[in-house]
Parts: structure tokens; C-alpha cells; sequence
């Protein structure tokens, strides 16, 4: 079996060291089971995003939301926010429909997305 790497962004590096460490190890540790179910395809389990041809998925873990996307390598997760940050993201932006079809329609939740790979950590 090839070597499967979790691939985190500047951001998403960031946004986990700001955790508290006990956060951090229970994040890290419910996610660990993600690269088998990709490298099976079964990610059917995970919220999906559409855009452009661009599939990202979501992992709940607890209040916490982990978006990535499949990889050459195995994933690469792009963000790591809590769940009050997307409710206030939704308030601001007066989304009334469910979390992934807000978001994958949301040009702002794009640019968040993106702005990870070059945000310094």
C-alpha cells in the first residue's frame, strides 16, 4: 500500500495550532479513519461541495468542520472552522437553506477556501 498523506494549508495548519492541545488530538484522531474511506471511495459519508468542476467534502467533528478534498498524495484539508464561525457566516450572508448547498452556492465560502493555501500560519 502507498504511503497516504493529510495535507494541511497554511490555514488549516493555523486554525488546528490555535486549538487547545486536547482539541487538537481529538480532532486529529476522529479524522485518522478519512484516508482509508477515500482511498475506497466511500465518500458518501462526508457533506459534498460542488464548483466548477471542484468537489470539496465536509467532516463534522463535534462543533467542528473540516473541509478537504481528495489528493494525489490523500487529502488535503483546506479549513478546520468551528461551527459558530459558519453560523455567523450564514447570519451575515442570510442563508436559509442547508449547510452544503449554502456554502458550495456562497462565492465568499470559495475565496475562504482558497485564501487558505497562501495564508501564512
Amino acid at each position: 500500500m502507498n504511503a497516504f498523506q493529510i495535507i494541511f494549508t497554511p490555514a488549516s495548519a493555523a486554525e488546528l495550532a490555535r486549538m487547545p492541545k486536547d482539541l487538537q488530538l481529538e480532532i486529529l484522531g476522529d479524522f485518522r479513519g478519512v484516508p482509508h474511506q477515500v482511498l475506497s471511495t466511500e465518500l458518501e459519508d462526508f457533506g459534498k461541495l460542488e464548483r466548477e468542476g471542484r468537489v470539496l467534502h465536509r467532516l463534522r467533528i463535534g462543533d467542528y468542520r473540516i473541509y478537504f478534498e481528495k489528493h494525489d498524495l490523500g487529502v488535503l484539508v483546506h479549513r478546520i472552522l468551528s461551527k459558530n464561525t459558519l453560523k455567523d457566516f450564514y447570519y451575515r450572508h442570510g442563508l436559509k437553506v442547508p449547510e452544503d448547498e449554502a456554502l458550495q452556492s456562497s462565492p465568499r465560502f470559495w475565496e475562504l477556501i482558497e485564501s487558505a493555501r497562501t495564508q501564512k500560519a
